[in-house]
């Protein structure tokens, strides 16, 4: 045996992961890399939904409030809008969850800050639906 395969056996034998999760290589949280998948997942989609949304806002430009609100209402201009707001905060909630895990130490405020983070997303989001819904309504 070379001396890097006795110290990686050493390093297994002193390791406190059971031998499935290494095999498995989930760390502490037991969640892998889902949350990495996911916030790529979210940057494509975002990215995809910005070519309609820039032309969207361009739509708008120069408008008058009626017209302005005959095209923010359209349906499927509600929908790039839905798709992108639902999107984007997932992205913000995942990235910023992320770095509380990362740089908050304390686990009671941790997990205080996590709890703040998904409430933010979930009010940014919802306040943000609302007002998509009133627009396409015409209310």
């Amino acid at each position: 045996m070379s001396h890097s395969e006795s110290r990686g056996a050493a390093r297994a034998s002193t390791s406190m992961r059971t031998p499935l999760g290494r095999v498995r290589s989930l760390g502490a949280a037991h969640s892998g890399t889902s949350d990495f998948w996911r916030q790529r997942l979210t940057g494509v989609a975002m990215t995809l939904l910005m070519i309609p949304g820039i032309a969207v806002v361009m739509m708008v430009l120069g408008r008058n409030q009626a017209g302005a609100a005959q095209i923010l209402g359209s349906p499927w201009v509600a929908l790039i809008l839905l798709l992108f707001i639902i999107a984007s905060t997932w992205h913000m909630k995942i990235g910023m969850q992320v770095v509380l895990e990362d740089y908050v130490h304390n686990e009671k405020l941790k997990l205080a800050a996590i709890m703040a983070n998904n409430f933010f997303a979930f009010a940014v989001a919802l306040a943000s639906i609302y007002a998509i819904f009133r627009l396409s309504s015409g209310v």
